[in-house]
């Protein structure tokens, strides 16, 4: 995944530079001034209009007309942060002293997790917990059950090797990603590095680097290389909606490898690296500005990695996981 983190490094670099400018040069607390910026920047750079078929141009005629120059600040933030939500993507926000815009893609599907279920159901009492994660041994001993709530960035070769090596002998893992909303993209590598016996090409990655929809950097490669103690048996891995960002870029890369299996609901999406800047009233944006696209360069997937095996929860049933138990179904067989 080098060329997603080397990204990452020169996103927050283009965000200072923008800063500067703004504060010297652009400074307004003018209504129109902002929102027309806000609008430009998103029609200049934003990585996903074609795919999600979304009219900017139209956005900007809806919008424009509530903007009035004597409007409040916090009346300002609603119509801005509106029209951010139109784009359904959870890596595009407004954020001010008093709000923050979100669009919520985790409620586009049924809740399907619940983390008491496992724990009085699945998990002993004296379940492990290794850095960011949380493992017992389940279906009387024959898997090991790995929980991964988010992407710390601590993931690590020490809890790694000790979890892999506790569960060498299981028949398979569950790796449970369902309401990982994502965070450090480091943590992707390190984690599909362990299920790889050589290096693996997942997907490729390409910038918006101009003004136009389609104007993006050439595509390039993400690759996956072994790292440290692996496991090559089955392995199960539990998605939803909630499963977003770093999480859903694991489940893509998942595809290009034959152990693993995606179980659940399709992921959140929020495949696109979010950078943004400062409007010239200071309030701060951001959006996606890349897209990532699969093996075959003609899916990307962005709103949503579906699983290779359909499961729900049934919530009428609270003495079971349904997503878990078809996992196990399919580990066992």
């Amino acid at each position: 995944m080098k060329n997603i983190l080397r990204l990452i490094v020169c996103l927050p670099l283009l965000c200072s530079c923008e800063n500067a400018i703004f504060e010297e040069d652009m400074a307004s607390t003018n209504p129109r001034d902002n929102f027309d910026y806000l609008w430009r920047e998103c029609n200049e750079k934003y990585a996903y209009f074609d795919l999600k078929q979304v009219d900017w141009d139209n956005i900007y005629t809806t919008y424009a007309a509530r903007i009035d120059p004597n409007m409040s600040d916090d009346a300002l933030f609603t119509v801005m942060g509106e029209m951010l939500t139109e784009l359904k993507d959870d890596h595009t926000n407004l954020i001010s002293n008093f709000n923050i815009s979100s669009f919520g893609v985790e409620y586009l599907g049924q809740d399907n997790y619940d983390e008491r279920i496992i724990k009085e159901h699945y998990l002993s009492d004296n379940y492990y917990r290794s850095g960011p994660f949380i493992h017992d041994f389940i279906a009387d001993g024959t898997i090991g059950y790995v929980r991964f709530p988010s992407f710390t960035g601590t993931v690590d070769y020490t809890n790694l090797d000790f979890i892999l090596q506790r569960y060498r002998n299981t028949k398979g893992l569950i790796i449970d990603l369902r309401e990982n909303g994502g965070g450090a993209v480091s943590d992707v590598s390190s984690l599909l590095s362990r299920f790889v016996t050589k290096k693996t090409l997942v997907g490729y990655s390409r910038l918006k680097n101009g003004p136009g929809h389609n104007d993006f950097s050439d595509d390039e490669e993400m690759y996956i290389s072994p790292g440290g103690i692996t496991y090559t048996k089955k392995v199960m891995m539990l998605i939803d909606r909630g499963t977003y960002s770093a999480g859903s870029f694991t489940a893509l890369a998942t595809k290009a490898m034959p152990n693993i299996l995606l179980v659940g609901d399709t992921t959140g999406g929020g495949l696109g690296l979010p950078n943004g800047g400062q409007l010239p009233n200071g309030w701060r944006y951001r959006f996606s500005v890349s897209q990532t696209l699969d093996l075959t360069k003609d899916n990307q997937y962005e709103n949503g990695v579906p699983a290779d095996i359909h499961a729900l929860f049934n919530w009428e049933d609270r003495t079971k996981d349904e997503i878990i138990e078809r996992a196990i179904l399919e580990i066992l067989n």
